[in-house]
Formats: C-alpha cells, sequence, structure tokens
C-alpha cells in the first residue's frame, strides 16, 4: 500500500488513467459504485470495469479523492497549472467519487464554455454520478445549467441558420433541432426515473423533472399526458413517496390549464377549434367530429365539450387510481392526501367554469348543484355532449329541471352528429360518491391507521368542500 507522498501521486495518476482508459474502452457504462476492498491484495489497478459497470475499490479511495481534491484547488487558485484534458481527466474522477464538490461542476462549465467539453459528455458524467448518489443537489442542479445552455444553443441555430434557403425553407434545421430536444427530453425522464428508484422520496429528481417540463416541453399536452400515464405504474409501486404523487398533481394542474385555455380560445375560428379537438382527442382518447368550415359556432362549442370530457376523464382516472390503491394498500397517509388534493383540483375547477357550462346546458338558468351531489349540466357535459342521461336520449329528469314545452323537446339538429361520436367517458366524482367511499372504508374491518385517515378526509370534506362551495 502506498504510503510516501510520491508513491500517493504515482498512484493517483494512473488511478486516473486508468479511468479514463475505462470510458474510452466502453463508452456504454451506465453505473458505478465502490468495491468493498479495505486493502490491495493483488498487484492490479483498482479499476474494475465488469460489462457496463464501472467499480472502485474501496482501500485506493481514501488517497484518491484528497490528492485530486487538492489538485484541483490549487488550480483554482492559480498554484498549479493543468491542461484542460488534465482538468476533465481529474474532475471527472473527482465528480464520480464526489458529486457535491461545487468547485469540480465550475471548472466544467468553463470547459464546456470554452469548448473542451460537450454538453451531452457533461450530461452522461452527471447520470453516473446519479447512479451512486441519487439525491445530489450539485449534480441536478449541474445539470440544468447544461440543459440551459443546450435550449440557449438551439435557439441560436434556429434563428441564425448558417444552411441554405432552401434548407431553411423546408425546415429541416428545425425539425433537427425539434428531434434533438425530444431525445434530451427523453433521457431526462429516464434519468429522474432512474434516481426517484434508487432513492425514495427523491425531491431533487421530481424537482428537476418539473423544470425539464417547464422549459423543454410548455405547451405540450401529449408530453404532459404520457408523463402522467408513465407515472401511474410507479406510483403504485411506491404508495408512499409523497414526491412523486406531487409530480402528478403538478402534471394534472397543467393540463386543466392548457385544456381549459384552449377550450376558452375557440369562440369564432375553426382553426383554433381543430387544434383543441386534437388535444383532447389525445387525452381523452375521443375521435375529433368533423364540421363545416364555415361553422365555426358549431365547431366552438364542439371544442368546449371535448375540453370538459377530456378533463373529466382526467379526474375520473386519478380517483379511481387512489380508490384502488386505498382499497389495496390500507395505511398510507399519502394516498389520502393526494385523493384529498384531486378532489380539490376538481372542486375548484368546476367552481370557475361551472357559468360557462350551465350556459352552455340551459342558457345559465340553472342552479350549481354540485356540491350536493347533483352535477346537473355538468354530469351531462361528461356522459354526452348532446346533454344525454344514462338512461335513454332524455336522461333521467333531475329536481328543478324547467319542463320541455313550446318546442323545447325538439331534437336539435346538431346532436344527431354528436350521437355518432359513441359513449364518452363517466362524470368526475360528486360529494356523495365520496361520502360512500368513505363509510365503505370505515364499515370494512380496516387497521386504526385507514380509519383515522378516513375519518380525516371525511371531515375534510364536510369543512373545506361543503360549508366553501
Amino acid at each position: 500500500m502506498a504510503e510516501s507522498e510520491e508513491e500517493v501521486d504515482v498512484l493517483v495518476q494512473r488511478v486516473v488513467k486508468d479511468i479514463t482508459n475505462a470510458f474510452k474502452r466502453n463508452p456504454n457504462i451506465d453505473e458505478i459504485g465502490v468495491i468493498p476492498c479495505p486493502e490491495a491484495r493483488y498487484n492490479r489497478s483498482p479499476i474494475v470495469l465488469v460489462e457496463n459497470k464501472l467499480g472502485v475499490e474501496s482501500w485506493c479511495v481514501k488517497f484518491l479523492l484528497p490528492s485530486v481534491h487538492n489538485k484541483l484547488l490549487l488550480y483554482r487558485q492559480r498554484k498549479h497549472w493543468l491542461d484542460r484534458e488534465a482538468l476533465a481527466d481529474i474532475t471527472c474522477t473527482l465528480l464520480l467519487l464526489n458529486p457535491d464538490f461545487t468547485t469540480a461542476w465550475n471548472v466544467r462549465k468553463e470547459l464546456l464554455q470554452c469548448g473542451a467539453l460537450s454538453p451531452e459528455k457533461d450530461l452522461y458524467l452527471g447520470k453516473l454520478a446519479l447512479t451512486k448518489f441519487p439525491k445530489s443537489p450539485e449534480t441536478w442542479i449541474h445539470r440544468r445549467w447544461v440543459l440551459q445552455q443546450i435550449l440557449l444553443q438551439s435557439s441560436g441555430r434556429s434563428q441564425k441558420d448558417p444552411q441554405s434557403e432552401e434548407e431553411r425553407a423546408d425546415g429541416e434545421q428545425s425539425r433537427r433541432l425539434n428531434d434533438q430536444l425530444a431525445r434530451t427530453l427523453h433521457q431526462e425522464m429516464k434519468v429522474c426515473s432512474d434516481a426517484a428508484c434508487r432513492y425514495p422520496s427523491n425531491y431533487n429528481a421530481w424537482s428537476h423533472r418539473i423544470w425539464v417540463l417547464q422549459h423543454m416541453a410548455t405547451g405540450n399536452v401529449k408530453v404532459f399526458h404520457d408523463e402522467l400515464s408513465s407515472t401511474r405504474l410507479w406510483v403504485s409501486m411506491h404508495v408512499s413517496d409523497h414526491s412523486g404523487f406531487h409530480y402528478r398533481q403538478y402534471l394534472l394542474k397543467e393540463l386543466i390549464a392548457e385544456l381549459s385555455q384552449a377550450a376558452a380560445s375557440t369562440t369564432t375560428t375553426t382553426t383554433s377549434t381543430g387544434v383543441l379537438q386534437h388535444m383532447c382527442s389525445t387525452v381523452a382518447g375521443i375521435s375529433p367530429p368533423h364540421h363545416d368550415q364555415a361553422n365555426g359556432e358549431e365547431a366552438g362549442e364542439d371544442g368546449r365539450q371535448l375540453s370538459s370530457t377530456a378533463l373529466l376523464q382526467l379526474f375520473h382516472q386519478e380517483v379511481e387510481l387512489c380508490t384502488d390503491l386505498i382499497q389495496s394498500f390500507p395505511g398510507h397517509e399519502t394516498l389520502w392526501s393526494h385523493r384529498r388534493h384531486v378532489y380539490y383540483l376538481w372542486h375548484d375547477w368546476r367552481r370557475e367554469h361551472k357559468h360557462q357550462c350551465h350556459r352552455g346546458s340551459n342558457g345559465g338558468s340553472e342552479p350549481d348543484r354540485l356540491e350536493n351531489g347533483d352535477e346537473g349540466p355538468l354530469k351531462a357535459c361528461a356522459q354526452s355532449p348532446a346533454g344525454l342521461g344514462e338512461d335513454g336520449v332524455n336522461g333521467p329528469r333531475h329536481a328543478g329541471e324547467a319542463m320541455e314545452v313550446d318546442g323545447a323537446s325538439l331534437p336539435d339538429p346538431r346532436n344527431s352528429k354528436r350521437l355518432k361520436r359513441g359513449a364518452l367517458p363517466p362524470g368526475a366524482p360528486a360529494l356523495p360518491s365520496e361520502h360512500g367511499f368513505v363509510s365503505g372504508i370505515l364499515d370494512s374491518d380496516c387497521d386504526p391507521e385507514q380509519r383515522r385517515f378516513a375519518l380525516a378526509y371525511r371531515k375534510w370534506l364536510d369543512t373545506v368542500i361543503v360549508q366553501h362551495p
């Protein structure tokens, strides 16, 4: 084992070189780790490369880490000179062993800005560091900085394209940039998912995932809906992870905002209505109807109906997921908190848009009865854009509805088109259904924790939702 300063320096140089050569031999390394080994037993390198896994024997870490740390500090203090290649190798070794060393990341920022490193190489290094230290805050911060550089470069190339006018006309450069950003987005989602699996309640990973969507997928309903679908299995396997459910709550809020904004914009133009119909069909799986281009009013109304249907489908699916998980995994506070948040999102959205939905159903004359369990026109919007009930063409009559007189029951010619769309998703939850769910939990032979959470949820419904409609 090395003891003198000269022997330590030789050892460190050899280990740094072996790590660099390992990446050259296998550029597909996907995981790093420390191999428990108290002392060197063989006359061989402490760097072990097996398939796509890179390991460092633990006996050399106590020599390697302080040495490269001191070298980097001397360089920053301008007491020791290192060329760019040496800096890249030293910082790589240091960050694989201690990714929370901010100075090393700052040095790599400088190397990246001067062109000595590529953004993809830094993202790859951060990905490897996260396999050993999945919650490293400095690594996530550096990833966001690198992604910002990629976005700036992409926007700069799209604005100042040096290629010929023919290629600009074809949009080839724009397509390449979009493909690159799409690949980067997919890779970031994979990195965040792996880090969340390695460390429970990994707030840093989920926060980074939200940041990526905010900066690289703003307004893209398909991406947000795909994320909502892809994380469904993950949260089902991690029912105590608050961060994962908080991410789903963020996705729901963004989808509600995007669909509501798109519906509000479809007032006169058929073009915007077509865009909304495509978005809603992506979310709810509903085939958009075809209209005459001149009939903008009908297209706008159908756009609003599709938006309401898509949102109600999202709420219904999320509450259904909560129900299954609460019944399958009793006694988890995270599940009850998520159900409370989802229902409040539904309550808030219904409160903001009830007037618009009422006007589409009966001219705004019908009172709001959702707090008492009667969905009224909103239920009609959820079940059929023509206002159909579950039992037939006219559906069950709700208390307080006006009788159909003076030709009011004559069929609307637009309804014949809407009837061809098939069955639409069920409505969102109402207070009676929530109280019934809680009563079913309390009536069953549940454990004390499950009973406590159910009682707290019922109290929340009665104090927040009923008393503050």
